[in-house]
């Protein structure tokens, strides 16, 4: 395998061992899933919805924060019912129209067969992850899945990266972390793993660029170019 040059504070030359996945907008696309469960949460609660394509810029922080940016400012006292609804309604409809984005099955599976070591760290809850990965990912290729657990921090935050990596015994360095979005790329920095961002994910190049990205892939096939 060709060698990759991580360049934070001090080039570091390392050869990748791992590769650390977001979930949505990574490996599946849940937009509409997620779209579809928090303005029905809207409309319960007599709040106007939001276009689906809003919703790139609310998602991948959590539960809370997506509510936190779909109610109206003057609505915000509703917070509390509205991650209730929100979560009742999504965990009944989460696999209605989400999907893996095209090459990614086949991508992860000839990385797992590769021998590189494969986890996915998720804002989600920690068993809603495990399950969604269960679902979609059969068998799964993934060494490690990990979303976040009772009373943890969230991404940005580099716990849940530095946790997996403790875990499989794999410097931070030698990861490679693939992500959609400004908290994956400042997550990727906070760990010390090299973080690449992925095109075809709910945000654009400008916001990953501008938040840390060392790399930019179109498809989920040019990941063997980075090993």
């Amino acid at each position: 395998m060709g060698e990759v040059i991580v360049d934070w504070n001090t080039p570091v030359k390392q050869k990748p061992a791992a590769i650390l996945f977001d979930l949505d907008g990574t490996l599946l696309d849940t937009l509409a899933d997620l779209a579809n469960a928090t303005n029905w949460m809207l409309e319960q609660l007599g709040c106007p919805p939001h276009p689906m394509a809003a919703y790139r810029h609310m998602v991948g922080d959590g539960a809370r924060n997506l509510c936190i940016r779909a109610l109206p400012p003057n609505r915000q006292h509703l917070l509390e019912d509205a991650i209730r609804i929100f979560r009742e309604r999504y965990n009944e409809h989460c696999f209605d129209l989400t999907t893996p984005y095209p090459g990614v099955a086949e991508m992860t599976a000839k990385l797992h067969a590769a021998g590189y070591k494969l986890a996915v760290l998720s804002n989600k809850p920690d068993d809603f992850t495990k399950k969604t990965i269960a679902h979609y990912f059969k068998p799964s290729p993934f060494d490690r899945v990990r979303g976040q657990l009772a009373g943890g921090p969230l991404k940005p935050d580099p716990a849940g990266a530095l946790n997996i990596a403790a875990e499989l015994a794999i410097p931070p360095a030698q990861w490679l972390y693939l992500g959609d979005t400004n908290t994956d790329m400042r997550t990727a920095r906070a760990a010390g793993m090299f973080p690449v961002g992925v095109l075809w994910g709910f945000r654009d190049r400008d916001e990953l660029l501008a938040s840390g990205a060392q790399e930019l892939i179109a498809r989920p096939d040019e990941v063997w170019r980075l090993l």
